[in-house]
């Protein structure tokens, strides 16, 4: 009994040290705790009103786990802020202090998996406008109404934010991006850049910087 009790009081320290940064980690991901102390994907995933417009809740609970948002070891020559795009693993990290990174589930369409390397953020948008290139118009000719642009909202494929990547003065024509749907985090989609979930890029749009470097690994 004396032994088991040395042992209760000497590990306690540790068990404290332990469930804070567990509680840290989780704060850091923008993330509250349920009464148990894993991270609230259901307050964090759930419907929303933003800029206007209604933003559906995620079904968190049907996907691989590993692509909800999460802090994660994360051991990198980059500086704190630096956005890393790893399209192959279908990750995007948001490098923090420490060893560590804001880890978020992506999608990546063919253009996603079209150009590597290092960029800045040039420009962050809410609810931006759409331009479809004019490729995607020759192959669906009903997208021809938005050759001028299609206002943001729910049914734009851009999603409730964008964040634009530049060389110098040069767009890369590589975007961040929300998406209107859901399941495509964590696949191969159809078209388009790097996608997140609207919840996920409403969180690093408010957390990253205008000038930012953005690495995206080949």
């Amino acid at each position: 009994m004396l032994l088991s009790r040395r042992s209760l009081v000497l590990g306690l320290p540790l068990l404290a040290a332990a469930c804070q940064t567990k509680s840290r980690a989780i704060e850091n991901a923008g993330l509250s705790a349920t009464p148990e102390g894993q991270p609230n994907y259901a307050l964090a995933y759930a419907a929303r009103r933003d800029g206007g417009f209604n933003i559906p809740a995620i079904p968190w609970k049907e996907f691989d786990p590993r692509y909800l948002r999460q802090t994660v070891r994360y051991f990198s020559r980059h500086e704190p802020g630096t956005v890393v795009v790893d399209p192959k693993s279908k990750f995007l990290y948001l490098v923090q202090p420490g060893g560590k990174a804001i880890r978020y589930g992506i999608g990546v369409g063919r253009a996603g998996f079209a150009w590597s390397g290092d960029a800045t953020i040039r420009f962050k948008r809410e609810w931006p406008k759409w331009f479809p290139p004019a490729e995607m118009i020759d192959r669906d000719p009903k997208l021809e109404k938005y050759r001028d642009g299609q206002d943001g909202g729910p049914s734009n494929p851009i999603g409730a934010r964008g964040l634009y990547l530049w060389q110098g003065n040069v767009d890369t024509l590589y975007r961040i991006h929300g998406t209107n749907a859901p399941r495509s985090i964590g696949t191969n989609a159809s078209s388009g850049c790097i996608r997140m979930w609207q919840q996920d890029v409403i969180d690093l749009h408010d957390r990253v910087q205008v000038g930012a470097k953005v690495v995206v690994l080949g």
